[in-house]
């Protein structure tokens, strides 16, 4: 869409403002920032016709002609997969954020990422890339955001990529760092149930390759939605810090050392032991990839090596 020229609306201002009594200007009600940023139902807005025509051709550059053949390969000359930098980006403390789409420029290919929806739902970032030449798809918690929790306008933008990405056999790439689905009683009345019911399909039904690439928290639910090995993920690795559990250290030793964190002399030094103890024993990704939920843990900096055409 283009500022302050593009608009969409079912009923106009005049029609609201006579069967509701609501005064409201046509861009407040249907123009480009609004459906990009609140109502999530266009993709892009820029200035001009002109740079929304770029968009559009940037965005065909990945896709295939038509849904029964693969997407255009490019040729790229990227000799070194080493990359350095992934090291640093995450942090170890599970509560510090940054920003996912720094991790999503040192695996792509240089310039490749083309964010998909950067306003609407941010807690999560869509958008497709190339990796060693190849279309991929890119599903990323935003840590920057709810903490990457997942939400339902997070649940049905990242569903409706994933079905796009699945329509034009595009493979999909699943960064995660999640710390479940958002709580709250708006997001239950408003259906979070149903809505984030809709990654589980989408992920489940999806034909084309699903890596999942665990980052740093994959907690609860929200673990299993986002492409885990339950719902059909090919391939599922993990970075060494990440915490892979019901739900975090914290929380759990707290319920379930309850009663001996309360009898101890004291508490707080019992309840970061036992919370160091959850973690060593059954949050790390070595417990989880020992019995067959993750494939293999891997240094960050060679996360680019992986081949998503295999």
């Amino acid at each position: 869409m283009v500022d302050k020229t593009s608009q969409m609306f079912i009923t106009g201002p005049k029609v609201i403002e006579t069967v509701t009594g609501e005064k409201i200007s046509s861009e407040d009600l249907g123009g480009s920032r609004v459906h990009t940023a609140i109502s999530g139902n266009a993709h892009f807005r820029s200035d001009s016709e002109q740079e929304v025509l770029k968009m559009v051709r940037r965005l065909i550059s990945y896709l295939p002609q038509n849904n029964q053949e693969m997407p255009p390969r490019l040729e790229v000359d990227e000799k070194d997969d080493y990359r350095p930098d992934l090291a640093d980006i995450v942090p170890f403390e599970a509560i510090r954020p940054y920003d996912v789409r720094k991790v999503v420029e040192q695996v792509v290919d240089t310039d490749s990422f083309m964010e998909v929806q950067p306003e609407f739902a941010r807690n999560i970032v869509i958008g497709l890339a190339r990796i060693k030449g190849e279309t991929v798809g890119l599903i990323c918690n935003q840590p920057k955001v709810m903490a990457g929790g997942l939400d339902i306008d997070s649940s049905d933008k990242a569903a409706r990529f994933i079905r796009f990405c699945d329509s034009f056999n595009i493979p999909l790439i699943t960064f995660e760092d999640v710390t479940g689905f958002f709580p709250g009683i708006k997001q239950e009345h408003g259906g979070i149930i149903r809505h984030g019911a809709k990654i589980l399909y989408a992920y489940s039904e999806a034909t084309v390759p699903k890596m999942t690439v665990i980052l740093r928290k994959a907690y609860g639910g929200a673990y299993v939605a986002l492409n885990s090995k339950s719902i059909g993920a090919d391939l599922v690795y993990s970075w060494p810090n990440a915490e892979i559990a019901v739900m975090g250290p914290q929380g759990a030793a707290n319920i379930i050392f309850a009663r001996e964190i309360a009898a101890s002399d004291n508490p707080e030094e019992t309840r970061a032991a036992k919370i160091e103890e959850y973690r060593e024993k059954f949050a790390n990704p070595y417990v989880a990839a020992a019995r067959g939920m993750v494939d293999d843990v891997i240094d960050p900096r060679e996360t680019h090596q992986t081949d998503p055409s295999t």
